[in-house]
């Protein structure tokens, strides 16, 4: 029995947020129903996205909305806000949230008071500053880039089909990777198999006309994976003619010319940017403790370090890894841990109001798996390394075990079975984030540039 009437407030959608909410529904409900407790999400979006599918809804293998769960239906007893959280007054329990109407209506941005607050906003893309890449860049972190990515590759495509002109045709046909990561090497990976199955399409595109360039400023690819397995995979990569860089950084995209250190230009009108994440810009607008790299301070029982009614979890938390040898050890910000710590954090909450000691989070990092394209994967699992097709076949069978819900889980596993039978789709609708312009032309108008014209913005 909760001791008395209190407001949870969850600021952020993503892995933390909406399993902590979901488990806190669940242990919660009879509270939630006389009142007692209230849960409110904020979030950008209304849905929750399933990362790791990002790179084969871009490569057309995973429908896009499979790769989302809808927090309204997931989520019944919560009350959805969409917005972003732009400041945390923790000693007024106040958060400040800038909301739909305020972006549309100009209207000042509302006041959220909290009893228990749960900080989990997540990551954003941390970049760099390269000449141009602001305009030229391309990110790969949320469902609509990875469609977005899809879209323009094949319009590359469909330029190179029917210029004339040398130049154009080889910059479209070249595509810039920065970043080694799970991000990089995997959407690099499934999009370069789409893109070589497309060519087959194409009278006068070829898979070798096609320059598929990795850029990685350290020593090695998949680091998670180990060191053997990413040098595998650099083999494969390579065997599959795609240009691997390592200890190579992007310096400029100006002009649509990718200038990297050592010395190589390519001409491209692509470039895109996985090198890596960095906190939320609303961690530094509150006044709870951070680390040096900019995360929540947090302790082992998932608890803001030094103050209490706070939490935190996933990527936006700093959390000691209580199985690790080497002291001062935290937990990495991964989705494996992340999962576990909403558990573990929705517990200790609920524990909290009813006065009940606290546990401690408590998960050794089992392994990593990745996929280098269809049938192509590298594992390192329980000190177990595996390549090829079983490394793949364990990536799909893992990730379709952590999927969300049962509905998400047979469509998923249907859209598989379906791929492997028929033919792939090569149809890029790239009209889609221009809804308008067709009709802005047909009323006498001129296409506007302007993003907030668009639903989802212009690129």
């Amino acid at each position: 029995m909760v001791k008395e009437r209190a407001r949870i407030l969850v600021v952020g959608g993503g892995y933390v947020g909406m399993y902590t909410a979901l488990r806190l529904q669940k242990q919660l409900r009879p509270e939630l129903r006389r009142g007692q407790v209230e849960i409110t999400i904020v979030t950008p979006d209304p849905y929750m996205t399933y990362q790791p599918f990002l790179p084969e809804a871009a490569a057309g293998a995973i429908s896009p909305r499979h790769v989302v769960v809808p927090l309204r239906r997931f989520l019944p007893d919560c009350r959805i806000v969409i917005g972003e959280a732009t400041a945390v007054d923790h000693a007024a329990r106040t958060a400040t949230v800038a909301t739909l109407a305020t972006e549309d209506k100009g209207t000042p941005p509302e006041h959220l008071e909290y009893d228990e607050l749960v900080l989990a906003p997540g990551s954003v893309s941390r970049t760099l500053p390269v000449p141009g890449l602001a305009e030229h860049g391309i990110g790969f972190k949320t469902v609509e880039e990875a469609i977005g990515l899809r879209n323009h590759v094949i319009e590359q495509m469909d330029i190179a089909s029917s210029t004339r002109d040398p130049a154009i045709r080889d910059a479209a046909l070249t595509f810039v990777f920065v970043g080694g990561g799970f991000a990089g090497v995997e959407a690099l990976g499934e999009l370069e198999d789409m893109a070589r199955y497309a060519a087959r399409y194409y009278h006068n595109v070829r898979p070798e006309d096609m320059k598929w360039i990795l850029v990685e400023a350290s020593d090695r690819i998949l680091p998670e994976v180990g060191a053997e397995m990413g040098r595998y995979a650099v083999t494969e990569l390579r065997r599959r003619n795609i240009d691997v860089r390592l200890q190579t950084r992007l310096e400029s995209c100006v002009d649509r010319v990718a200038h990297l250190s050592d010395g190589a230009r390519f001409p491209t009108r692509t470039v895109v940017w996985t090198a890596g994440v960095k906190p939320h810009p609303v961690l530094a607008a509150t006044d709870l403790p951070l680390t040096a790299r900019g995360r929540l301070k947090c302790t082992a029982e998932l608890t803001v370090d030094g103050v209490t009614n706070a939490w935190s979890a996933g990527d936006a938390a700093a959390v000691p890894d209580v199985t690790a040898d080497e002291p001062g050890a935290e937990t990495a910000p991964n989705a494996q841990h992340a999962v576990r710590q909403a558990r573990v954090l929705a517990d200790n909450i609920v524990r909290s109001l009813r006065g009940e000691p606290l546990q401690t989070y408590e998960h050794k990092y089992v392994g990593s798996v990745a996929s280098l394209g269809f049938h192509q994967g590298v594992a390192h699992v329980y000190g177990r390394k595996l390549k090829g097709y079983p490394a793949w076949f364990m990536h799909r069978a893992y990730h379709l075990s952590r999927v969300p819900t049962f509905n998400r889980k047979a469509r998923v596993l249907a859209e598989w079975t379906l791929s492997g039978l028929f033919k792939r789709e090569i149809v890029s609708l790239g009209s889609l984030e221009h809804p308008r312009a067709e009709f802005e032309l047909a009323a006498g108008g001129k296409p506007s540039d302007n993003p907030k014209n668009d639903p989802k913005g212009s690129n």
